[in-house]
């Protein structure tokens, strides 16, 4: 009777680690508001201001997986609540202080805190819901990145134009640590009796299987071709479709929206759906990368594109995570670090990529088209992974 009542249910200790990763991923998305504020009080250019995101993006990116073998043998509660602290920490030292370099350490060991908790945080999450239920656990962790990405950043933004450029992070430093102690006391001390921990060879085995890599490779396209083409919507929507200035938060809020929107519709269809919702998502993409290509001199139309671009890219979220979790649920720790990895990697490869041809002269609507073909890459990756999956499951490789 016990086990049917909670069957589905999503422990709130999920939507705690959601909480979480929306404070420390405001670090990463605030510093954009931000960046000629830095400048002027270090005295530096605005491209050397932006080796502080890349430091953070960096150690997040690689950050993953050395982490998560480490913490293979540690209980989850105590990884989380540690990486916190320790995020907490590094966060202070770099508003504390003055010069460049000693910011830019700090930025990275951010990144490297922030990479240990969103692993150990999804492994997590996986672990304290139902089977049929865990694509939706996914969704609502990842929601709190989307939430930094349309809330915190500006959020952060503005606190800091008020108090100078540190404020807004002393505010992250401020919930993270809330966070922190709320999930300590709200997680559990062990990890469900019904949950086998893998130890480091059992991960290390799952991690050779050629599906998993397509997976991985899935996460990292799929991020850099709605990422690419959103990073550069404000200047597109500004001087292509012709935006009126004042208008330009609201539109790019739309994004996020949008994102809510499918990252809800996503996190229930993923788990018995996963080919389908991943697919969908990847065709919309692609449709709406294109549309935007097409239309942005039309402003009406870009804000419409805008939001559905927000929504094509979080639908497939839940679906990408959980495949990754489908494919090796024997390895959720170093599994689910090197997801985070990935993802680390589509953020950083989306404005490198989008930016190409902005650089030949082909405009600001040329980055819908290079969403379009990276969009058209993931399909491909999909493809590969149901035939790579099909062939696994008749060897009776997967589980």
């Amino acid at each position: 009777m016990n086990e049917n009542k909670n069957d589905g249910i999503i422990p709130a200790a999920v939507y705690l680690l959601a909480l979480s990763l929306f404070a420390m991923g405001t670090a990463e998305f605030l510093m954009g508001g931000i960046l000629p504020m830095i400048a002027a009080d270090l005295r530096i250019t605005l491209p050397t201001a932006g080796t502080l995101i890349s430091a953070f993006a960096v150690g997040a990116l690689i950050g993953g997986p050395p982490f998560a073998v480490l913490a293979l043998r540690w209980p989850s509660r105590s990884t989380l609540f540690i990486s916190q602290v320790a995020f907490i920490v590094a966060t202070a030292l770099s508003l504390l202080a003055q010069g460049y370099w000693s910011i830019l350490v700090a930025r990275f060991a951010m990144g490297l805190a922030y990479a240990c908790f969103w692993a150990v945080a999804a492994a997590t999450a996986v672990q304290l819901s139902p089977p049929d239920r865990r694509a939706k656990a996914l969704s609502i962790v990842v929601s709190g990145l989307t939430a930094a990405m349309v809330l915190g950043g500006p959020v952060g933004t503005f606190i800091s134009d008020s108090t100078g450029w540190r404020g807004g992070f002393w505010a992250v430093v401020a919930v993270t640590a809330v966070s922190a102690v709320s999930g300590l006391l709200a997680l559990p001390k062990k990890t469900p009796g019904d949950v086998v921990v893998p130890d480091l060879k059992t991960e290390l085995r799952a991690m050779k299987r050629p599906v998993l890599w397509v997976a991985y490779a899935t996460t990292m396209v799929t991020t850099a071709a709605y990422m690419g083409t959103f990073g550069y919507l404000g200047a597109l929507l500004l001087d292509v479709s012709g935006l009126p200035a004042e208008w330009l938060p609201a539109v790019l809020t739309l994004f996020g929206v949008g994102a809510f929107i499918g990252l809800t519709i996503g996190g229930r269809t993923a788990d018995r759906h996963q080919f389908a919702t991943l697919v969908t998502g990847i065709i919309c993409l692609i449709l709406a990368s294109a549309a935007i290509a097409l239309l942005a001199s039309h402003w009406v139309a870009t804000v419409t594109l805008v939001l559905v671009l927000g929504f094509a890219g979080f639908l497939l979220n839940p679906a990408v995570w959980g495949r990754v979790y489908a494919v090796a649920p024997d390895a959720p720790m170093l599994a689910g670090a090197t997801n985070s990895s990935a993802f680390q990697a589509g953020l950083t490869l989306a404005p490198l990529l989008a930016g190409l041809p902005i650089s030949f002269g082909y405009g600001l609507s040329s980055v819908g088209w290079v969403g379009a073909a990276i969009g058209a890459i993931a399909l491909g990756l999909a493809a590969l992974d149901t035939r790579l999956s099909h062939a696994h499951e008749s060897a009776g490789e997967l589980a």
